[in-house]
């Protein structure tokens, strides 16, 4: 063999090995990814049970009902539709009705089992996902950028 064939035979066999490496980094990616949801986008894209997600929006006005055992009953809302939340623990301070919050975790029956809620940080801030999906709504009442 030439030196000149060696030379394409290595360049081909690390090119196969970059891109073996590159597909079992994505597929790795793609199993941690959790894609963010309005409630309009629930229910018209009809996910399935159990696949874990971000759903944001507003806390819906007189929506929250407290339990035993810390676990928390709510409604999250773009102003368009309102997907019913449950979730068992120590809610953020920040938390109340009407402001923007973001659940993750999974559909289980039509509820949203939330793992985690995370709460906007002061009355300016508005998560761009949760901004975006209020403006496709409709329903945006903040300053345009």
């Amino acid at each position: 063999m030439k030196r000149k064939h060696k030379r394409l035979t290595f360049v081909f066999i690390a090119m196969l090995l970059l891109g073996a490496a590159s597909a079992l980094m994505l597929s790795a990616f793609e199993e941690n990814i959790v894609f963010f949801y309005s409630p309009t986008d629930v229910k018209e894209k009809k996910l399935t049970d159990g696949k874990r997600i971000r759903l944001g929006g507003l806390v819906e006005e007189g929506s929250v009902k407290k339990s035993d055992g810390a676990i928390v009953m709510f409604r999250i809302t773009d102003l368009t539709t309102a997907l019913a939340v449950s979730y068992k623990g120590i809610l953020p301070d920040l938390f109340r009705e009407g402001q923007g919050v973001i659940a993750e975790g999974k559909l289980q029956g039509g509820v949203f089992k939330a793992d985690e809620v995370l709460a906007k940080h002061d009355e300016t801030y508005m998560p761009p996902e949760i901004a975006e999906a209020l403006k496709k709504s409709g329903q945006w009442k903040g300053k345009e950028k």
